[in-house]
């Protein structure tokens, strides 16, 4: 795993219930995170086969506010916010000027005024300062980290909970819908970074226990359980989603991480631009690829792809896949290699090669189901 332990961590709304429920924690951006309760195979299999509750309140939440909000979001961010309206949101990336990732977010378009950002915890900070540093007069632009939780409702029975609870379900995906439970106004979007069909749920950070205690019965009656940030990282791998950190980064460009569809190319102006439009130009230097383990072994970040006795690359997520019970990665492989999908290369796991297969994630079909 990814994960590390340290001191002063940040806790969320709900470590108290996690704790009850025996979840064993560790550090995830700065903050203490369930791992897992009955297992993380156990909690990956439950969100494929029923239904998974994650908490995910460390993420972060942001607020840009003002006339013209949403006219400025879509002049910084990559993807071209016009192509959705009001009860939508779409993921999208912030960048530098020379074309790498400050983050990849999920941008909530409340109206033309107000667009409610949802980054990952570590890079709050940094996206409200990039946006706060070039924000015209009459915007306002705050970090609300603290004033909702994110609870993730993952996996073909997850309608049936978030519907037992009297909420919305119907939205298309990237559809969101401003409802109430018991008194607590909760904001519910079909989003999700499992692959499966599911709901992410934002009630204000003070009220996330009424609704988590409520989601998590419903869960339990459908078959299904919480699951922690182990699951989380296996299921994003199986279906070859980036994390911040590992696919994507300062270095590492929306188009080497496959990222290139959540690129306005159209629009007059996104910060990174002019860089982008050079990469796609030239072709990007590296492409993440999928390797699928052909002898046994765990694939880990970190390790180097060798095309018989020449690095080509290296691994930028790796685990082993509970569904397929082999081991998967995602890596960034050199263009010039010339490496098709389907091509056999080693991985060196401290000194022994493991032969992979080159291919295209996701590694699991979750619409074929």
């Amino acid at each position: 795993m990814w994960f590390a332990v340290s001191d002063n961590l940040l806790a969320g709304p709900l470590e108290n219930r996690h704790r009850e429920l025996g979840a064993s924690f560790a550090e995830f951006g700065g903050w203490s995170m369930p791992v897992s309760y009955a297992g993380t195979v156990a909690e990956h299999t439950a969100t494929r086969t029923t239904v998974g509750l994650f908490d995910v309140s460390h993420l972060g939440k942001a607020l840009v506010k003002g006339p013209g909000a949403a006219e400025y979001v879509n002049s910084a961010f990559t993807n071209d916010l016009r192509r959705i309206g009001p009860g939508k949101a779409q993921y999208t990336l912030c960048c530098t000027e020379d074309g790498g990732v400050i983050d990849d977010l999920i941008a909530y378009y409340v109206s033309d005024e107000e667009v409610f950002l949802v980054p990952n915890a570590a890079n709050t900070a940094a996206v409200v300062a990039a946006l706060q540093d070039r924000a015209p007069d009459g915007l306002t632009i705050t970090d609300e980290h603290r004033s909702r939780a994110v609870l993730a409702v993952q996996g073909p029975r997850s309608a049936e909970v978030v519907g037992g609870l009297g909420l919305p379900t119907e939205m298309d995906y990237m559809g969101y819908s401003d409802a109430e439970f018991s008194g607590v106004e909760v904001r519910v979007c079909r989003t999700g970074y499992t692959g499966e069909h599911g709901y992410e749920l934002l009630p204000p950070w003070d009220r996330a226990e009424v609704v988590f205690d409520a989601l998590l019965e419903g869960v339990r009656a459908a078959g299904g359980e919480p699951a922690g940030l182990g699951a989380r990282d296996t299921l994003r791998t199986e279906m070859g989603y980036p994390l911040h950190g590992h696919e994507l980064s300062l270095d590492i460009s929306p188009l080497q991480a496959r990222c290139g569809w959540a690129i306005g190319w159209k629009k007059d102006a996104f910060w990174g631009r002019d860089a982008l439009l050079a990469e796609k130009e030239s072709g990007p230097r590296r492409t993440l690829r999928g390797l699928r383990a052909l002898g046994r072994g765990v694939l880990r970040p970190d390790l180097t792809v060798l095309d018989g006795d020449a690095a080509v690359g290296h691994t930028t997520s790796g685990t082993f896949s509970p569904t397929l019970k082999v081991g998967i990665a995602l890596a960034l492989i050199d263009t010039a290699a010339g490496i098709a999908d389907g091509a056999k290369v080693d991985v060196d796991v401290r000194g022994r090669r493991i032969e992979c297969e080159v291919v295209k994630p996701p590694f699991v079909d979750t619409r074929t189901r």
